[in-house]
């Protein structure tokens, strides 16, 4: 468990310095060779994970504010996967067991405050695309 728990959030910051930020703001995912967002392509609204491909390439290129202005959930979804990278490497030097540490965490809150980062972050992706925030 160990060994996922480092190698995804590292393999996620290795896939954002592979990828070109798309300067769109969303769009990086194409490279990867997934299709167009539908939603945006043909109605110009944003789906809620329009920009956090591209959020995440640019953070792992050093720019977290353009990251934060292009999707904040993928800024957060960079740094809490690192973060808990490091915290299960400090738990493993601990000897503390990290399958025992996460069975005790309140998931159902955890769950609850992911989605509603979700939903606000796809509220300012859509002001952002819609022209509410301006530039």
């Amino acid at each position: 468990m160990l060994l996922l728990a480092l190698a995804a959030p590292l393999a996620l910051l290795a896939l954002g310095l592979f990828l070109e930020p798309d300067p769109r703001g969303w769009g990086t995912h194409e490279q990867l060779g997934f299709r167009p967002c539908w939603p945006m392509t043909h109605w110009n609204v944003p789906c809620p994970g329009c920009g956090v491909t591209t959020a995440v390439a640019l953070a792992a290129h050093g720019s977290p504010l353009e990251s934060l202005r292009a999707q904040p959930f993928g800024l957060a979804l960079l740094l809490t996967s690192l973060t808990g990278a490091g915290w299960a490497a400090f738990l493993h030097l601990r000897r503390q067991d990290l399958y025992v540490e996460l069975h005790v965490l309140p998931w159902r809150r955890l769950a609850t405050m992911l989605g509603t980062l979700l939903l606000l972050t796809w509220i300012y992706k859509l002001a952002l695309v819609r022209g509410g925030l301006g530039d």
